[in-house]
């Protein structure tokens, strides 16, 4: 979902050729081929203790260690991602005084950031015509509203499923399937908080 490039990196006294990608929250290398598969670095934004952009590579010093990655002219601007990155909002697609419909995703610190953007926020289900819904689905069982909230979507609008990262009775398959199984696409993910998931639907182009 994020950014990536096919280039080389130097972890300690290796240089490695693989993959950088730079997502909403970290920046990760992977080796590739026999050699250097083995090799995967993913160092958080949090992380970071310093940065420098200079002759096309990029210096990371964390708290693991540092990571220098070839990047070309990219190199500045992955930079300044990593020092000023997204905020929640931002990543959601929200803008100020949008109108928000939550259903079973009122976590109050998402709320206290629409409160702020000046958004209106809706509980319970959406009016017809909703450009964004944010759906809350602890157990996979709750994945059956799906189906009637896709068809409360506004045309160009999206409904976003909100579920536990890392457990075994939700899955991303899970939510995934549930999306698609209501003719919606799924076409973004964004960590929504240290324990939980964002997915993003849309109503296909063809279908609006």
């Amino acid at each position: 979902m994020g950014q990536q490039i096919e280039t080389r990196a130097r972890w300690g006294a290796k240089t490695l050729k693989g993959t950088a990608m730079l997502e909403t929250d970290y920046i990760l290398f992977r080796g590739a081929g026999k050699k250097d598969s083995a090799t995967r670095v993913k160092i958080p934004f949090r992380d970071v203790r310093s940065l420098d952009a200079r002759d096309g590579w990029l210096r990371i010093r964390h708290v693991g260690g540092a990571l220098e990655i070839e990047l070309g002219p990219r190199a500045e601007k992955w930079a300044e991602k990593i020092r000023s990155p997204r905020g929640l909002l931002d990543k959601l697609g929200i803008t100020p005084r949008a109108a928000v419909s939550l259903v079973g995703a009122a976590d109050s610190g998402f709320r206290a950031q629409l409160a702020a953007r000046g958004c209106s926020i809706a509980e319970g289900m959406p009016a017809p015509g909703a450009a964004l819904i944010f759906f809350g689905a602890e157990r996979r069982q709750d994945l059956t509203r799906a189906r009637t909230l896709a068809g409360r979507l506004a045309p160009a609008g999206a409904l976003w499923i909100v579920y536990p990262k890392g457990q075994k009775h939700i899955t991303e398959y899970d939510v995934i399937a549930a999306g698609r199984a209501t003719g919606l696409k799924d076409v973004k993910v964004v960590g929504f908080s240290p324990t939980h998931t964002a997915l993003k639907f849309v109503i296909p182009l063809a279908n609006r």
